[in-house]
């Protein structure tokens, strides 16, 4: 008997924490189950062939446990209907946020043999247990059941060498969220709960010790039990400080409106390049947010990201999403253009997604919310925006990620934005969709010259007032000789600086 913990992540680099902790809490089945990930765009009929492979010896059982999330819940569909037509034998179980809700109807579930609603970490080898041993389960789906922490036993020693070299260590000091925003599935948690804070400490320790310096929080609240936040913080500090040639770097989701002294003093003393804060706005109109059951100080939010943006050195992502019910353009453009005035590093755009299981599905009818059916279930229009309008906030979303957000662009940028950044952007996107018919696969290159021409014809720029903030950023440029040598120097010096930082390529852009 072979039980195989299996899902396809979005990116190689992205290692799967919700696998590692079904593995490290099967208990006496541990010897007999495998841990195999692969990456969303690989053939399916590779997948199954790989899948199979552990059907060993021949004939044995085999029971394959897939984690389905919205990124790869329409490939898994595909893998476990192929995996069950050419081995019907082999015993499927699902389990994960996509299938934990609205589970009956969907396609993969009914291609699978078991599902687990919720928490897994226990319930997955208890029914494992009962598949192998008996007495076999009589029902289909089963809930998850959720156990106190201190009961659970933590995943972190089944990251690989080769995933601390090469991939993004997931942890996580707490679970759990106490706020209540309906588009988001912390909404369905009662509360938080932290993990003991010496035994994750511990963790941390241990995998600083093997070499890992890459350490990305899912804590959907970092800062909310400022002490235990002190804790962790000052744990990078130490490294930081005793060892300054081998930077750490760490990323926090934190909530926007509170930042006490205490933490800002511990934030001020980290150095540029190993700090990355998450910081979820997602609207500044005070209706919308009442009507999504967002609470937010939204003047101490704005007041908490200008300190962050002129007294440290963290890197800020500021989320917004664009599609709540009740915001029309005008009001979402006010919101863009307070928060560009912030001046975070990166605003993550985003389009409102009904993920399921999520309250936001209540407000469908009174704003005539309309969402894609497939995955990742876009919103497309509502009574505000209308499709046509959405779409053009698509194009913004990834157009905005490839100028502002790449850090290739900080110079040009403020050309860009003028006065009116939402506006004046918008124009851009609508420009460049109309002179491209593309939102990918855009050279970096090519997307200098088109910015470059976007400048002069349509905003009347001439020519060597915008060469030289693409000049600056070097963008455009296609070989180093056609950069001056004191350039080429500061390229190299940077690259340099670069390869000694822990921090990944895209933040460490932003750090001038």
């Amino acid at each position: 008997m072979t039980i195989l913990l299996s899902t396809l992540n979005a990116r190689y680099a992205h290692a799967s924490l919700g696998l590692r902790y079904l593995f490290a809490n099967m208990g006496e089945l541990q010897a007999d189950t495998t841990l195999q990930e692969f990456v969303i765009g690989v053939k399916t009929t590779d997948i199954v062939e790989k899948i199979l492979s552990h059907q060993q010896p021949t004939g044995s059982k085999l029971i394959v446990g897939f984690g389905v999330y919205i990124w790869n819940v329409e490939e898994l569909t595909k893998v476990v209907m192929m995996l069950k037509s050419v081995a019907p034998e082999v015993v499927v179980i699902l389990g994960g946020p996509e299938v934990s809700y609205e589970t009956a109807q969907q396609a993969i579930v009914q291609a699978a043999d078991f599902v687990i609603t919720g928490w897994g970490d226990v319930t997955f080898a208890d029914l494992c247990r009962q598949i192998v041993n008996g007495p076999q389960p009589l029902m289909k789906i089963h809930a998850g059941v959720q156990p106190k922490l201190d009961q659970l036993k933590l995943p972190y020693a089944y990251f690989t060498d080769q995933d601390i070299a090469q991939r993004i260590l997931y942890v996580e000091a707490s679970r759990g969220c106490p706020f209540k925003c309906e588009f988001c599935l912390s909404a369905l948690d009662k509360t938080a709960w932290p993990f003991d804070l010496d035994i994750f400490l511990a963790e941390l320790e241990t995998l600083y010790q093997r070499g890992a310096r890459l350490f990305k929080f899912v804590d959907r609240t970092f800062n909310l039990n400022i002490k235990s936040s002190l804790r962790i913080m000052q744990f990078f500090l130490d490294k930081l400080t005793a060892v300054p040639d081998d930077p750490v770097f760490a990323h926090f989701e934190v909530v926007p409106d509170h930042l006490p002294d205490a933490l800002k003093a511990s934030i001020q003393k980290f150095p540029a390049g190993s700090l990355q804060f998450e910081i979820g706005i997602q609207s500044f109109n005070p209706e919308v947010q009442a009507l999504v059951s967002r609470k937010q100080d939204n003047d101490k939010a704005a007041e908490n990201i200008r300190w962050l943006c002129q007294h440290s050195h963290a890197h800020l992502h500021v989320d917004l999403i664009a599609g709540l019910p009740g915001e029309d353009i005008a009001s979402f453009a006010r919101g863009f253009n307070r928060l560009v005035e912030l001046q975070p590093h990166e605003i993550q755009f985003g389009i409102l997604k009904r993920l399921r299981g999520t309250p936001i599905i209540r407000h469908t009818e009174q704003y005539q919310m309309v969402f894609d059916n497939y995955p990742p279930y876009t919103i497309l229009a509502t009574r505000d925006i209308d499709f046509a309008t959405m779409q053009r906030l698509v194009r913004f979303a990834r157009y905005w990620d490839l100028v502002a957000n790449s850090g290739r662009f900080s110079h040009t940028l403020k050309l860009i934005l003028g006065d009116d950044a939402f506006a004046n952007f918008m124009a851009l996107s609508d420009w460049l969709y109309a002179n491209t018919d593309a939102t990918h696969r855009i050279a970096m290159e090519r997307l200098a010259k088109l910015v470059a021409n976007w400048l002069q014809q349509e905003r009347g720029m001439d020519e060597f007032t915008v060469a030289a903030q693409l000049k600056l950023d070097y963008a455009g440029q296609t070989s180093p000789e056609k950069i001056p040598r004191a350039e080429r120097k500061k390229i190299a010096d940077e690259k340099q600086s670069a390869e000694k930082n822990a921090a990944p390529e895209r933040q460490l852009r932003h750090l001038n």
